[in-house]
């Protein structure tokens, strides 16, 4: 059973440097079960998508990037994926509410429309979001595009995630009325709505796990959802909390780990050793400070979820890997 079964949008965000995009497209593949179609989006202009998936950059437009996870009979999902950029999205939107055709084009080859998109970056994020609202709220009426189960948003940092969702209040200076004011009054209903949910993904160290707290208060304010926190790159638990006390306590056996290594064929010395021992110290300072972040992370009322750090880096396969774990802990 999914811990978000009523929502249709997930917004995935993070500091960076904490995954945000491997865990955002690994929750795409854990959706895309029983036959369901999920839409991957990016708004940042890195074309992460397609380095993830190591396929061509991908254009303005929705473009079938692979299957999901196999789940019983009822067959795997198809994981669509769409990149949105800015002046596209005004392309698109001069086109529909104001019917410029090729004079909005014009527009284009002028620079007005990075012009436009840079001096009120509320209008920005309007039309970035604009797109991925779009997508969410189609219904089977809309014969011309595909009807999505789940939409997956890699969102931009937790710093500006808020300000980001907040389209209605950063427009508030700008446009008092008009059809692109009454779209982003229409976009909150969605955004603060039991059908989205904004994720955090952090890693076990201070700052990340600081400005995940941080987030999660500035969205709570904003009256936007907070989802799940995801704990990113875990390292495996490969000693006991007792070799670990002893570890840090300079009290681990050393005439046993003198033993051992001479059991397994190698060289003992006391610099071999010495260097081990200093290690190990060094792995349980580093594994206290872990679990003193898994606390406060356990503390920031909103569940949360563990994905392992891969020896192998991510591929396709460690994506669904990932994937797989998210499914088991119930975040899709």
């Amino acid at each position: 059973m999914s811990d978000w079964p009523k929502v249709r949008l997930h917004v995935v965000t993070g500091k960076g440097g904490t995954g945000k995009s491997t865990v955002a497209s690994a929750l795409a593949l854990a959706l895309a079960t029983r036959g369901r179609n999920v839409l991957l989006c990016e708004v940042e202009g890195r074309q992460g998508i397609a380095r993830m998936f190591d396929v061509d950059p991908l254009p303005y437009a929705e473009r079938r990037l692979t299957t999901g996870l196999p789940e019983g009979d009822g067959g795997r999902g198809v994981v669509h994926a769409l990149h949105i950029d800015a002046e596209s999205a005004l392309l698109e939107y001069l086109s529909m509410y104001y019917r410029l055709g090729r004079a909005g084009k014009a527009l284009d080859r002028f620079g007005v429309i990075e012009f436009a998109t840079t001096i009120a970056p509320g209008v920005r994020d309007v039309l970035l979001t604009g797109k991925v609202y779009e997508a969410v709220q189609r219904n089977s009426r809309n014969k011309s595009a595909i009807e999505y189960d789940a939409v997956v948003l890699d969102a931009p940092p937790t710093g500006r995630i808020t300000q980001f969702l907040n389209v209605s209040n950063e427009l508030a200076g700008l446009a008092k009325v008009g059809p692109i004011k009454s779209q982003s009054d229409t976009m909150m209903t969605l955004f603060r709505s039991a059908r989205t949910a904004v994720h955090l993904v952090t890693v076990l160290e201070e700052m990340p796990v600081q400005e995940t707290a941080d987030g999660i208060a500035e969205l709570r304010s904003a009256r936007l959802p907070v989802g799940g926190v995801v704990v990113n790159q875990v390292r495996p638990r490969d000693l006991s909390q007792a070799d670990l006390a002893a570890a840090r306590a300079g009290t681990l056996d050393r005439t046993g780990i003198e033993r051992d290594l001479a059991a397994g064929g190698i060289a003992v010395g006391p610099e071999l050793v010495d260097g081990l021992l200093a290690e190990a110290a060094d792995h349980a300072e580093r594994r206290a400070l872990e679990d003193s972040q898994r606390d406060l992370v356990a503390r920031l009322d909103a569940p949360s979820y563990e994905l392992p750090r891969l020896a192998g880096g991510i591929d396709l396969g460690g994506l669904y890997e990932l994937a797989g774990h998210l499914r088991e802990q119930g975040m899709a």
